[in-house]
């Protein structure tokens, strides 16, 4: 099984990946996860006083942070493990990848902001739901 796990370095993405590392006997073995960390671009007036160095090395910064975390807690599981980096709009990038990626499942956490408070803001949950036709498990 392909598992795509959301990870941004949240408490609610961390919920997500201590729910795959605790929950393997559902899956298969041989089972593998990809760390997926979309990072929503900057502001281009931020972008461009900052310069394209300063840009990237804050999006790789990122990235690996969360990445570090999701390792840590999937480091004494038996998953093969690996990582994908994109800068972008978060649901959009994550279902597009589950979709080209054959990917068997998403986990990803939700913030839970309720129903008021997603109208306003968009929710990447919701987004990914929305656009993807893969199987989501959505950790609370």
């Amino acid at each position: 099984m392909k598992i795509l796990l959301a990870v941004d370095g949240s408490p609610h993405s961390r919920l997500a990946a201590q729910y795959v590392a605790s929950h393997l006997s559902v899956f298969r073995d041989g089972a593998s996860a990809t760390l997926v960390n979309v990072d929503p671009p900057l502001m281009a007036r931020v972008a461009s006083a900052l310069g394209r160095d300063d840009v990237e090395r804050y999006h790789a910064e990122n990235a690996q942070a969360a990445f570090g975390e999701a390792r840590a807690i999937l480091a004494d599981s038996t998953l093969a493990v690996d990582e994908i980096a994109v800068v972008g709009d978060p649901g959009d990038v994550i279902a597009r990848t589950a979709e080209r990626g054959g990917y068997d499942l998403v986990v990803m956490g939700s913030h839970g902001l309720g129903a008021f408070r997603n109208l306003l803001l968009g929710s990447v949950v919701t987004k990914v739901l929305g656009g993807c036709k893969v199987p989501v498990l959505v950790v609370r």
